[in-house]
């Protein structure tokens, strides 16, 4: 029998009623023939309702102990639905991260995955049984529990898929995919049937919340395709990309296309006036991941998104004390992104993007791009709309979106 690999929200696994339509949806799959590997995250706004119960107790929590508290949550999920699912006539097991062999680095709060050891996870498939993981959280060599940053259970997902040979990974949400916008703030965002590993990864980087960026890193590493899905939908049928959206390679795309505009509200800029070794010495020392990093003889500039961002007093106390208050953290700032493969053959939909962005009395503060994005930064309280006005340039003037 073929493998599936299904991961379902906090959204989907929110009370008892959607556990019991989770536990459903699983003994479906299992009708069909397939051995069925199940992720979860944590219940609804779990892990939120942690990391805020442990700022009152330490506006800077240890690091380490934010793992060991926040881990808990996928552990009250992995039980309930396998509970849940024995309730069904179903031979559910459920394991944390370690007792599945997800092992990590030694970084604590966004710790990648290095390797997985699935010999349990196997072991139980063969025994006909249903594996439901708690996702989000694995172990390091050092025998410390570590989690895997925001979305990390997507990433736990495809990592296992990969490890089990699996025919697919279904990532399942309260969303039928991935939309060339967010719904809530384009009315006319159109879901897409296809999308390359690359597009998609630019997409998770630059703020859309479907996939986690890691994920799909794994997947296009081990060729896994990863089908993004509605819980409340049916399971896939022939056509996959029908009904949902199927990440993949070489999907039937002319190049140049802007396939999506993503962005992130609150991003902090640390912009210095010193050798870059001295600054990325610190955040590295910290633990701070960043984003487009910049480097122009001594002058440095990373854009941190704050959510990643547990000690940012701390961070600023250091900088000043470290780096002789040559080094600051800018606030008040958005990013908004165009994705697409080959958008940056020439400098066309750049200017096209800046004349959008001109056209509502939006000035970027800075602009960088790749190979398959246009990134502007912008004052955080015109995010929204300059969603709208990219994505109305650069794809509502589209006959279709192409599959």
């Amino acid at each position: 029998m073929s493998v599936i690999v299904q991961k379902y929200g906090g959204s989907s696994v929110a009370d008892v009623d959607k556990l019991k339509h989770v536990a459903q949806r699983v003994m479906q799959t299992r009708a069909q023939g397939h051995e069925v590997v199940v992720v979860v995250s944590a219940m609804g706004d779990t892990t939120d309702e942690l990391l805020a119960m442990a700022k009152k107790v330490s506006p800077n929590p240890d690091r380490r102990e934010l793992d060991m508290l926040l881990s808990a949550g996928e552990r009250i999920s992995m039980a309930l639905l396998s509970l849940a699912i024995r309730e069904l006539g179903g031979d559910a097991i459920s394991f944390t991260g370690s007792q599945s062999g997800i092992i990590t680095n030694d970084r604590h709060v966004d710790a990648r995955i290095i390797e997985v050891r699935p010999f349990r996870v196997l072991d139980e498939l063969a025994r006909g049984r249903i594996v439901v993981i708690a996702g989000y959280q694995g172990v390091s060599y050092r025998k410390e529990v570590t989690t895997l940053g925001r979305g990390g259970s997507d990433t736990t997902a495809v990592a296992m898929a990969a490890a089990v040979d699996a025919e697919f990974c279904e990532i399942c949400s309260d969303v039928d995919g991935l939309y060339s916008a967010d719904p809530r703030v384009v009315s006319s965002a159109r879901r897409i049937g296809t999308l390359s590993y690359e597009e998609t990864q630019e997409m998770a980087e630059c703020g859309a919340k479907v996939l986690n960026a890691q994920a799909v890193e794994f997947a296009k590493e081990k060729g896994i395709a990863i089908y993004a899905r509605a819980t409340k939908g049916p399971l896939p049928g022939a056509d996959p990309a029908a009904d949902g959206t199927v990440v993949r390679r070489n999907p039937p795309r002319m190049p140049g296309t802007v396939v999506g505009v993503a962005s992130e509200r609150d991003l902090l800029v640390l912009e210095a006036d010193v050798a870059a070794r001295d600054v990325l010495g610190l955040l590295e020392e910290r633990h701070v991941s960043g984003k487009q990093l910049h480097i122009f003889a001594d002058r440095t500039t990373v854009a941190i998104s704050r959510e990643n961002l547990h000690d940012e007093e701390r961070l600023r106390d250091l900088l000043q004390t470290r780096l002789s208050g040559r080094a600051r953290l800018v606030d008040g700032l958005g990013a908004v992104s165009v994705v697409g493969a080959g958008i940056n053959a020439t400098y066309a939909n750049v200017l096209s993007g800046e004349a959008a962005l001109a056209g509502i009395g939006v000035r970027p503060i800075g602009t960088a791009t790749s190979s398959f994005r246009i990134t502007w930064m912008i004052p955080r309280e015109k995010t929204d709309d300059a969603v709208r006005a990219l994505h109305e340039r650069f794809i509502g003037t589209q006959e279709t979106l192409l599959p």
